[in-house]
């Protein structure tokens, strides 16, 4: 199991890094990223904490932390600019906060966050044709998610995926420590979602890939 989406206390996660990861662990992940919640405000403060800690935990514990930040309920307008500084500042995974149906994001974030440069539109909602399509040319990844509430809406991220060929991943968009999943309950999920054996392995090698592109 590869977790490309969690959070710790740097926002509104319950865990410190050092403890998500080794609870990742012991549910079985090989990698975690840890990406809080940011926008203007605290970004240049979460990503260099979150390098220490996982560069720390890398150093001697049987799995890869990686640092990253989710981008959260910015304007659309912003949200380029953020991806980029986050870059900067040395997030490895950079994830934009979707269209959620459970949440009031900001009509167009979607989009924004496509033609940025990210790697995940997390929960993307009831995402739309246009943005399948840039997302797949510009290699942005969906997520599937096991979060309750965002993953109402994995069905039809499945269904927009195949059709535009877009990347997926499956993450926990983890908060607390129950919300870790193993790597029985992630098939379920994507099961559930409608996903056949060959599209599910497809995605953890996505995971995987990403994974291997971060130091």
């Amino acid at each position: 199991m590869i977790d490309l989406h969690t959070h710790s206390i740097f926002s509104d996660g319950e865990l410190i890094p050092t403890e998500l990861a080794r609870r990742a662990r012991v549910k079985g992940c090989r990698a975690i990223a840890i990406t809080d919640h940011a926008d203007h405000s605290n970004m240049d403060f979460i990503i260099p904490r979150v390098t220490k800690a996982c560069k720390a935990v890398s150093s001697v514990c049987s799995i890869k932390a990686i640092p990253g930040i989710e981008i959260t309920h910015v304007h659309p307008v912003h949200i380029s600019d953020l991806a980029k500084k986050a870059r900067d500042l040395g997030a490895e995974i950079v994830v934009v906060h979707g269209e959620t149906i459970v949440e009031p994001v900001i009509p167009g974030t979607n989009l924004a966050a496509v033609k940025s440069p990210i790697d995940i539109l997390a929960h993307p909602g009831l995402v739309d044709e246009n943005v399948a399509e840039i997302a797949a040319e510009n290699s942005i990844h969906f997520e599937i998610s096991a979060r309750k509430g965002h993953s109402l809406t994995n069905g039809h991220v499945v269904k927009m995926a195949r059709e535009f060929n877009v990347r997926l991943v499956l993450n926990t968009d983890s908060h607390a420590p129950g919300d870790l999943i193993d790597m029985h309950m992630a098939r379920k999920i994507a099961t559930g979602a409608g996903m056949s054996e060959k599209e599910i392995e497809a995605m953890f090698e996505n995971s995987e890939i990403l994974t291997r592109k971060c130091s």
